[in-house]
């Protein structure tokens, strides 16, 4: 009988992982390359932790530039300083891409909120279905009287994905309506630059003109989020250029401190899955390959077998050419003995244009018509979008 070794054993990697865990929300002084941002949203909530009127503000920026860290960072330093002042300050934080209805939103709203004060209010189940939108709000509306809450903020992260705006405009009329005696504010967290023209005009109107942009990291801040979050490695198991390397990558694409600290972490799960000592500059390559692969195949996870032999064609031909786009015919011709060495019967060349058409919309391929040399007519090239290597990885791992 085979010896089995611990099932359970995963090395000494980590020490603590969670740290690198993109939903991860450290310590406020963790944060780094933010401190404008901070100071303005901490501008923004200063009147809520003395008993104010919080301002509502508009959070802008692509995504992995910090904008959510930020504000769950500030809002909950925010709690505690409204409570060693005497205040009771409180916030509900919605994922809107995960509760997109007016209904679903205004029920997590209450949901938060009732987990937040905690002994402060009676026990109670909040329903997940059967009443409205407004009589989820009403819950809140009681919950904010029975807890004594001073101010509460509602932070509404990617908004862009919320049916309407009547919750936002619940909000801002709050206290003015009646709802509450509690000052009622929200931070609305958007990647898109355009969602405040989406708004209507009462709504709009009460937002003044708090935003705040978050830019995208360059390279030297993604580096300094990155140490700061060194330790949740075991002492010594990095390699010295793994951070620097991790750091530049992210950088390069678009700023995006989310990827990098995924990047890390899944570079620590390689090195670990390996029992390796040390975690190194090769391990976050692997770890950019796999990610790549895994978006790749995501995009071709429904596709026909023949498409996958088409795009396995075009990673043939990219592979031992100098070149890296071809045209339809060469295609055709690579795409046909693919098909017969597979044991299926190609399909037409028609069909085949038809299909590459299709992955260029789909931003798997790139085709383009381009104009021929002297005595020849314009004829259509393609090229893949990812490398001839991610691609062949992703086909053969299906």
């Amino acid at each position: 009988m085979t010896e089995r070794g611990d099932i359970f054993e995963t090395g000494e990697i980590f020490r603590e992982r969670e740290l690198v865990r993109v939903g991860h929300v450290p310590d406020l002084d963790r944060v780094v390359g933010r401190d404008e941002e901070i100071e303005s949203m901490g501008s923004a909530l200063a009147p809520a932790i003395r008993g104010g009127p919080p301002e509502t503000t508009i959070v802008y920026g692509k995504t992995g530039t910090g904008k959510s860290l930020v504000t769950r960072c500030v809002t909950r330093e925010a709690t505690r300083r409204a409570a060693a002042d005497g205040n009771t300050f409180a916030y509900a934080y919605i994922d809107c891409s995960d509760y997109g209805t007016e209904a679903q939103a205004s029920r997590q709203m209450a949901r938060e909120l009732h987990e937040r004060l905690g002994d402060a209010v009676d026990d109670r189940s909040i329903p997940r279905r059967g009443i409205g939108a407004a009589d989820y709000r009403d819950i809140t509306w009681e919950l904010l009287t029975e807890g004594d809450v001073d101010a509460f903020v509602v932070v509404l992260d990617e908004i862009d994905k919320l049916d309407g705006d009547a919750l936002l405009r619940s909000l801002s009329r709050a206290r003015e309506s009646g709802k509450a005696d509690t000052f009622v504010g929200a931070i609305c967290i958007s990647n898109k630059i355009e969602y405040r023209e989406r708004l209507g005009e009462r709504v709009d109107s009460s937002l003044q003109d708090n935003e705040l942009v978050f830019d995208p990291y360059d390279a030297t801040q993604i580096e300094a989020i990155l140490s700061r979050r060194r330790d949740a490695f075991a002492e010594g198991v990095l390699d010295d250029g793994v951070i620097p390397k991790t750091a530049a990558l992210a950088a390069r694409e678009h700023g995006d401190a989310r990827k990098a600290i995924d990047m890390l972490y899944e570079a620590g799960r390689l090195a670990e899955q390996e029992r390796a000592d040390h975690v190194t500059e090769a391990h976050v390559d692997e770890a950019v390959d796999r990610a790549e692969i895994n978006r790749f195949q995501k995009l071709v996870s429904g596709q026909t077998p023949h498409v996958k032999h088409i795009l396995r064609a075009l990673a043939l031909l990219t592979e031992r050419a100098d070149t890296r786009t071809f045209r339809t015919a060469e295609v055709y011709d690579a795409y046909r003995k693919v098909a017969e060495q597979a044991g299926t019967t190609p399909l037409s060349y028609d069909r085949v244009q038809r299909l590459l058409k299709e992955q260029a919309f789909l931003g798997v391929t790139e085709s383009k018509h381009t104009g021929g040399g002297h005595g020849e007519g314009s004829y259509r090239v393609h090229r893949l979008l990812r490398s001839p290597e991610i691609v062949t990885r992703g086909l053969d791992d299906q």
